[in-house]
């Protein structure tokens, strides 16, 4: 069956109308086809009104924010803590690296009920769960509690890596995505850069205690939100993206010979032919709605769920590109890792000397340099996207969303050579501050281009493909949790830091490779992805 697609390049899809001759069963907004393409149900997610769509991205903004936020709350604060429950520095950094660790791994128990059951669900439990863990957090008193726990939180916080680049594809079409995409990860990364900045300052008037506290609350208001206001956005679609004229051709020859066979029965027999009754598409209950999960007509079977637990790892090897989408992803969270492992050892000390208020208020520049980021890796970039698919005859490839990684690979570089070079000189705070900025631009901009171009080249086995991705990045992440104190106390700020600038450069620069050679490798892998979402597909 998937052989017939191998024709069809997976990611390369016709998304602007230039000549006036769209596909017969295309739907089209403003000259831009709509892909994928839509039901004709009024339930289906892609068909909700914008003031619907929005309120779903918000969820997912208050999701982020009601579990990113409490687990790091602890950045600007460490020093109190181990002052307090004499749990070394080291130690609590690396519970942190546990938990960054269990929250790649702990995808590949969520995502496959997620994608089985419903959004909604993995969304509730995950928030609800954070709250007790927040409290114990509070009552800390060894390192082997606090690994335990922040083990725990980062599994049950796992699907705020990749639940939610699932469900914005769920709601938005593709050249809606990469601003969409953007505004989720500049929640996740403003949420871990706001609760240093809120930590610091609680723990001053509360103590660290209550800075935990905080983070319980915080998750329980979020939770109590997503109760009555998230919607389940999981839907079962008939067809693959990409695929649509084909199926399109698929459907005329049937309408063809069925209306052939209609019109010799109609010669030969005076009976009258009634026409198939439409399609009776019901609206949920309220009850429904305020379910946890649903079991919906078409869903994976209970064997595919469970196989789409290690399939990640088999993408990896199959998938160039996919291992590639992590790689950069990846090497982005090591800067920011770097950013919070740096942070509070720089400004603490002499000549700074600041407070943990104070160096929570540094995060001001990685919050302002977030919200750039995303608005460039996501409306500029989906702009862009459009002009060049407008330039290639209206078909849309997904390289084309790699061109704004040329900017966030210079600025990258700018950003680490300003803050070690900066600190290691003593220069003054806002020198490093703009430093932070300018990196954090380069860091979400990167994630959120690496997240979009996974899923424009892969869209129907997405949702294991981005725990594929988290999983790579994550392992980085968790790598560089480990080797960024040593790497900068034995080399030095500056020398570290501008080693660290140019490794930013090359790493993010190996773009210009796949810009080249993507098409190509997506070509090569035509055969097992056409096969790999036709069973995804059969298995609903």
């Amino acid at each position: 069956m998937a052989t017939q697609h191998t024709a069809v390049v997976p990611g390369t899809v016709h998304l602007v109308d230039v000549s006036g001759a769209a596909p017969a069963g295309a739907k089209m907004r403003d000259g831009i086809q709509l892909v994928p393409r839509p039901s004709d149900d009024p339930e289906d997610p892609l068909n909700w009104s914008r003031g619907r769509k929005m309120l779903a991205l918000a969820m997912v903004v208050v999701y982020t924010f009601g579990t990113g936020l409490p687990m790091t709350l602890q950045y600007s604060i460490l020093a109190d803590i181990t002052a307090d429950t004499g749990i070394s520095t080291a130690t609590l950094v690396e519970g942190t690296g546990y938990a960054f660790l269990l929250l790649g791994f702990g995808c590949l128990f969520w995502q496959p009920i997620a994608l089985t059951y419903g959004r909604r669900g993995v969304y509730l439990v995950s928030t609800l769960a954070t709250v007790p863990l927040m409290v114990w957090t509070a009552y800390s008193k060894s390192g082997g509690e606090w690994f335990a726990h922040r083990i725990i939180i980062g599994f049950f916080c796992a699907p705020i890596e990749a639940l939610p680049e699932v469900s914005i594809p769920d709601v938005f079409f593709a050249h809606e995505r990469g601003a969409m995409m953007g505004v989720y990860v500049f929640s996740l990364f403003g949420s871990n850069f706001l609760a240093p900045l809120i930590g610091g300052w609680f723990n001053e008037a509360y103590g660290w205690k209550w800075t935990m506290y905080f983070g319980a609350i915080f998750a329980a208001v979020a939770f109590i939100i997503m109760f009555f206001f998230m919607e389940e956005t999981m839907y079962f679609r008939q067809g693959l993206e990409g695929l649509e004229d084909e199926q399109d051709e698929i459907a005329a020859a049937a309408t063809t010979t069925d209306a052939g066979e209609k019109g010799e029965k109609s010669s030969s027999s005076s009976q009258t032919v009634s026409e198939s009754p439409a399609a009776i598409y019901v609206k949920p209950t309220l009850a429904q709605k305020l379910a946890w999960f649903r079991k919906m007509d078409g869903r994976p079977t209970y064997q595919h769920m469970l196989k789409t637990m290690y399939m990640p790892f088999i993408y990896l090897y199959q998938f160039p590109i996919v291992l590639w989408a992590g790689f950069i992803y990846g090497i982005n969270l090591c800067w920011y890792q770097v950013l919070n492992g740096t942070a509070s050892p720089v400004l603490a000390n002499a000549p700074y000397n600041w407070s943990s208020g104070l160096v929570g208020t540094i995060y001001t520049g990685p919050i302002v340099g977030a919200a750039i980021g995303c608005y460039w890796a996501g409306s500029i970039a989906d702009k862009f996207t459009l002009w060049l698919a407008r330039r290639n005859n209206g078909v849309r490839e997904p390289e084309h969303r790699l061109w704004p990684l040329l900017v966030t690979a210079v600025l990258g570089a700018i950003g680490l050579i300003m803050w070690g070079v900066g600190a290691q000189h003593h220069a003054h705070w806002a020198v490093l501050a703009v430093g932070l900025g300018i990196l954090t631009a380069s860091v979400v901009a990167g994630g959120s281009v690496a997240l979009s171009y996974n899923i424009d080249c892969y869209k129907d086995i997405s949702g294991d493909t981005t725990t594929a991705v988290i999983l790579v990045r994550n392992l980085m992440g968790f790598a560089i949790a480990y080797g960024i104190t040593p790497w900068y106390t034995n080399m030095g700020l500056q020398n570290c830091f501008i080693m660290a600038g140019f490794l930013a450069l090359g790493c993010t620069l190996t773009f210009l490779f796949m810009t080249w050679k993507g098409k190509d490798l997506r070509r090569a892998s035509a055969e097992r992805y056409w096969k790999y979402a036709a069973e995804s597909s059969s298995a609903h």
